[in-house]
């Protein structure tokens, strides 16, 4: 049995339904992006089985995006929880056939206390579709399943759809990465989106030594601020160059080399230098990464150091 041809035709089938649903995306998303954003109370997320699965995870991505938002049985919601629905909310409410029983028995206490529902069902005519202010195809032609039954293409829609949904929210309310970082201030995703260049810089003995210094005094200030490199600055401290081991090993090639050579002959020139200490520590990776260079530094608008930021000191932090 050919297992990859088989995983190949799933993914195949999938995609061709996304591609499908992609082709009949109508206003009703327009609506909901409208109604949702307008909300003054949160959006609440329910469905059973495997439509349940998927809207507790479509909730957690509403909340992580700046959409208010949390996942509510409906078994558990006719039993009390109800009551954690409150004037200003508003009912994501998926399932697939659009005739959950659970999800039925719901449905007339929402309409009762006003609550807008927005449906995801394969059809507009089912009972859920019925109820709906507005209603989000999630219909398909083929299940990846082999025997058609088990929800696979399905869900991946109503995934997908639910994440088109919240990234048209994102849009509209201009959700930054800086307001992403501020929902997620743990882990690792945190350290990328939350630790800034000012947390990780060295502001102090730093290895600087003025233009028309001998290496000699250079490499002993260089040695002493560990860094493996030092910075060069002109008579108003404005940084001009970066002296660094390779330039060392450079000028040692050199025939006429000598510990008497002044340091501004040999050292980099207008080294990379950045002036935007807030920002992300993982934007800072990347500039260092694109020049290949191990050492960041940071300058005034007068092009005084205020510090420097080791790649190092990046890795440390867990930044990538």
């Amino acid at each position: 049995m050919d297992f990859i041809k088989i995983a190949q035709e799933v993914l195949l089938t999938e995609a061709q339904e996304l591609k499908r649903a992609s082709n009949n995306i109508s206003n009703e998303i327009t609506k909901a992006v409208e109604l949702i954003s307008s909300a003054k109370g949160k959006l609440i997320v329910t469905g059973v089985g495997k439509s349940g699965l998927v809207g507790g995870k479509l909730a957690a991505t509403f909340a992580s995006t700046g959409t208010s938002s949390f996942f509510l049985h409906p078994t558990e919601a006719m039993h009390g929880d109800l009551g954690m629905i409150s004037k200003g909310d508003i009912v994501l409410a998926i399932s697939y056939s659009g005739e959950s029983e659970e999800l039925k028995s719901l449905l007339p206490h929402l309409k009762r206390f006003d609550i807008p529902l927005i449906a995801m069902a394969k059809d507009k005519n089912s009972t859920l579709g019925s109820f709906s202010d507005i209603f989000l195809d999630i219909s398909i032609d083929k299940e990846a399943c082999p025997l058609d039954i088990a929800p696979t293409s399905s869900t991946t829609l109503t995934m997908a759809l639910g994440d088109a949904l919240a990234v048209c929210l994102m849009k509209h309310k201009n959700f930054a990465k800086e307001d992403f970082a501020s929902f997620h201030p743990g882990g690792s995703l945190g350290k990328q989106l939350f630790v800034k260049v000012d947390d990780l810089l060295q502001k102090e003995n730093l290895p600087i030594v003025p233009c028309g210094t001998n290496l000699k005094d250079a490499i002993t200030i260089m040695n002493s601020g560990r860094l493996g490199s030092a910075i060069v600055v002109d008579q108003q401290n404005k940084v001009v160059g970066l002296l660094s081991d390779g330039d060392l090993r450079r000028a040692m090639l050199n025939d006429d080399f000598s510990l008497d050579i002044k340091v501004d002959t040999i050292a980099t020139k207008n080294p990379k230098t950045i002036k935007n200490k807030d920002l992300l520590a993982s934007d800072a990776l990347k500039i260092i990464e694109d020049f290949k260079i191990q050492l960041l530094l940071v300058v005034d608008d007068e092009d005084k150091i205020i510090g420097v930021l080791h790649i190092h000191k990046l890795v440390e932090a867990g930044i990538k």
